[in-house]
């Protein structure tokens, strides 16, 4: 698994004509706060939050269709996505990678998000639905 800052992200998806990107964060995450342009959507979590879902493996190996594929994770500031880049690898994902500080990024010093770092602080294409 390799971390990659935002912009390295973008540039590595735009110049892997292979790779993917998956958004790991809730549905409604992904749908109302917004997603990168073009990201697939595997939650990591089950809708509780809390849970593990036990059927990520099988969905990423469906919608990437080879464990050799570049996969690019994303969450809103970059833990799920690890711990779900960490678990791909376990199962032989030979090309898992995590964006740092994910979509949203850190909080600030009053606990707001997109004002230090993410994908959207990096002004990186994005949609809501």
């Amino acid at each position: 698994m390799v971390d990659m800052h935002p912009l390295q992200a973008y540039k590595f998806l735009r110049s892997e004509a292979d790779a993917v990107l998956v958004d790991v964060r809730s549905e409604l995450e992904y749908f109302f706060v917004g997603h990168a342009e073009g990201a697939l959507h595997i939650p990591w979590h089950v809708e509780s939050g809390t849970e593990v879902n036990l059927n990520f493996i099988e969905s990423l190996l469906k919608f990437v269709g080879s464990r050799e594929r570049p996969v690019v994770l994303i969450c809103r500031n970059g833990d799920r996505s690890k711990e779900a880049a960490l678990h791909a690898e376990k199962h032989q994902f030979t090309r898992i990678y995590n964006v740092l500080y994910g979509f949203e990024g850190n909080m600030d010093h009053i606990n707001r998000r997109n004002q230090l770092n993410g994908w959207r602080y990096d002004g990186l294409p994005w949609e809501q639905c």
